[in-house]
C-alpha cells in the first residue's frame, strides 16, 4: 500500500461515506447496471449496515489519502430477527468493506482488513464473518486473511474468519 494512505478509526461523523461505500460495496460488478445498483440499495437489509453508526458492537477503520476518505471497513452485530446478508450468530460481527474504484488493487482494501481483524481481536469477538459473491475478486484477499465458506445466501456466499487461531 502507498505510504500516503493512512488509516484512522471510524468515529461518528463517518456514517455518509460508509453509505457511500455501502454502494461501493453493491456496485463491485461494473457489468451490472445502475439501476440494479440502486434498487438493490434501496433493500432495507444494506441499510442496516450502516444505520445509526456508532451504535455498541460498531467498530471501523476508514482509509485516507491527503486526507480524502478512500475506502473503509467496518463490523456490526445482528441479531437473528434482523440479520444481515452474512449472518451466522448473535456473538460474530458482519464485515463490510469497499474501496474508492481508483484506489483499487493497490493494497488498501488487505490494509483496512487486517485492521479491522486486528480490532475485532482486540475487541473480544470470537470471530468475523462477511458475505461475497464468489465471482467477486475481493473474495480472494477473504480466503488470504483465512475466512472460509460455512453457507450460501442467494447467490452469495457466506464466510467466516476464526480469530482464535
Amino acid at each position: 500500500m502507498d505510504e500516503s494512505v493512512k488509516l484512522r478509526a471510524a468515529g461518528p461523523g463517518d456514517e455518509p461515506f460508509l453509505r457511500k461505500m455501502m454502494y461501493e460495496a453493491a456496485a463491485w460488478n461494473p457489468d451490472w447496471p445502475h439501476e440494479e445498483v440502486i434498487e438493490a440499495l434501496a433493500n432495507p437489509i444494506l441499510a442496516r449496515y450502516v444505520d445509526g453508526w456508532r451504535r455498541p458492537g460498531d467498530a471501523g477503520v476508514i482509509a485516507e489519502r491527503e486526507g480524502e476518505a478512500i475506502g473503509a471497513a467496518w463490523y456490526r452485530l445482528f441479531t437473528g430477527d434482523a440479520p444481515g446478508y452474512g449472518f451466522v450468530d448473535e456473538r460474530t460481527p458482519e464485515l463490510g468493506l469497499a474501496v474508492v474504484p481508483l484506489y483499487r488493487r493497490l493494497g488498501v482494501g488487505t490494509a483496512l482488513l487486517d485492521a479491522l481483524i486486528e480490532r475485532a481481536r482486540e475487541d473480544g469477538y470470537p470471530a468475523l464473518s462477511l458475505s461475497v459473491a464468489p465471482s467477486n475478486r475481493s473474495r480472494l484477499m477473504y480466503e488470504r486473511a483465512g475466512f472460509e465458506k460455512v453457507g450460501e445466501y442467494g447467490d452469495s456466499w457466506t464466510m467466516r474468519l476464526d480469530l482464535n487461531r
